[in-house]
C-alpha cells in the first residue's frame, strides 16, 4: 500500500516542483510578477492540506517562515490573488498537465487501473446534526443533499497514483461520466485493463472501451435490475460467462484511493458554486498524488 507524508513543507517542495514543469512562470507577459504560477499552486495545495479557505492558508503562510521559504515567496498573496489563481489554474487543460507530472513515474501503459467515482458533502453541517434532524422531521421532507460534489477518478491499482479525474454532480450512474473520465488521460499514458463495479454496467461502456481505445474491461454483469438469463449483448454475456475475478479483486484498491483523500484531506467542499466546487475536487486530487511518498521520492531525485 503507498504511504502519504504528513509534512507540509515536503508537500509544498513537490507541488512547486510539479507545477513548475507543468505552468509557465507567469499567465501574462504583463502581469505584475510578484507571484509564479507554481507558488501559487503550490498556496492551493498548502490550503487543501491544512482544510482552510483562502483567508485562512494566508494565516497559516504569515506565520510559518519555513514554509514562505521553501516557496521562496518574499510576501504572502492576498487572500483574493490566491482565489483568482484556483479559477485560472484548475482549468481542465492544466489539470491533465499536472496529472500528467505527477505519475511522471509510472509506466506509459498502465497494466491494471480501476475507475469509480465518490460523492462530497457540501456545506459545513455536520453528520450528527443531519441524522438527528432527519429523524426529528419524520413528515418533513428532509432533501438538503439534492444534488452535491462528486468526482470520477482512474486509479492505478499499484501505487494509489490518480491517472485522471473528472468532476461532475450526483446522483447519476456511473456511465454518464465514463467517456468524460478516460478522455482526460494523459496523452502519453495509456491503460490495457480497467476493471470497474456494475456501476459501469452497460454494453455502450464496453464497446468504447475495447473497440475504440483498445482497453479489455472487466464489469460484473448485474446492473439493476439484475437479469433472470445470459445477457444477449455479446460483451456483457462475455461477462457473465468468462468474468476475469483475479483483476476485479483489485477494484477495492480504487476505494482505497478514496479513503485516503477523505482521511487525510476531509470530505467537505467549501466552495458554493459548481465551478468552484469543480475546482476544489480537481485539487484534492492533485494533492492526494502530490502527498504520496513514493512521488515525492522520485521527483526529488530524477534529473530533469
Amino acid at each position: 500500500m503507498s504511504s502519504t507524508t504528513k509534512s507540509p513543507k515536503k508537500v509544498a517542495k513537490a507541488a512547486l516542483l510539479v507545477a513548475s514543469r507543468a505552468l509557465p512562470p507567469y499567465s501574462h507577459q504583463f502581469s505584475p510578477k510578484k507571484f509564479t504560477q507554481p507558488q501559487l499552486f503550490a498556496c492551493l495545495v498548502l490550503k487543501t492540506i491544512f482544510k482552510t479557505d483562502y483567508r485562512g492558508i494566508t494565516f497559516f503562510l504569515a506565520d510559518m517562515p519555513n514554509l514562505r521559504r521553501a516557496l521562496g515567496l518574499k510576501s504572502v498573496p492576498h487572500f483574493t490573488t490566491l482565489q483568482k489563481a484556483s479559477q485560472r489554474l484548475l482549468k481542465q487543460s492544466n489539470i491533465t498537465s499536472l496529472l500528467s507530472f505527477t505519475i511522471a513515474k509510472l509506466k506509459k501503459r498502465i497494466p491494471l487501473a480501476a475507475i469509480d467515482s465518490t460523492g462530497f458533502q457540501s456545506g459545513h453541517i455536520s453528520p450528527y446534526y443531519y441524522s438527528i434532524r432527519e429523524k426529528a422531521a419524520k413528515n418533513l421532507s428532509w432533501n438538503h443533499f439534492k444534488r452535491w460534489p462528486k468526482i470520477a477518478v482512474i486509479v492505478d491499482v499499484v501505487t494509489h497514483l490518480i491517472i485522471a479525474c473528472f468532476p461532475t454532480r450526483g446522483p447519476g450512474r456511473d456511465t454518464k461520466h465514463f467517456k468524460e473520465t478516460l478522455a482526460q488521460l494523459p496523452p502519453d499514458f495509456s491503460i490495457r485493463h480497467l476493471v470497474a463495479d456494475a456501476g459501469y454496467d452497460s454494453e455502450a461502456t464496453h464497446v468504447y472501451a475495447r473497440e475504440k481505445l483498445g482497453i479489455i474491461t472487466t464489469i460484473p454483469p448485474t446492473a439493476s435490475p439484475k437479469p433472470k438469463h445470459l445477457p444477449k449483448k455479446p460483451y456483457r454475456r462475455l461477462m457473465a460467462v468468462a468474468f476475469d475475478s483475479k483483476a476485479y479483486k483489485k477494484r477495492w484498491q480504487v476505494e482505497t484511493a478514496f479513503s485516503m483523500i477523505k482521511r487525510n484531506l476531509g470530505y467537505t467542499i467549501r466552495a458554493k458554486k459548481e465551478h468552484a466546487q469543480n475546482a476544489e475536487i480537481v485539487l484534492l486530487a492533485l494533492t492526494h498524488n502530490i502527498k504520496i511518498v513514493l512521488l515525492i521520492k522520485e521527483l526529488f531525485y530524477r534529473p530533469k
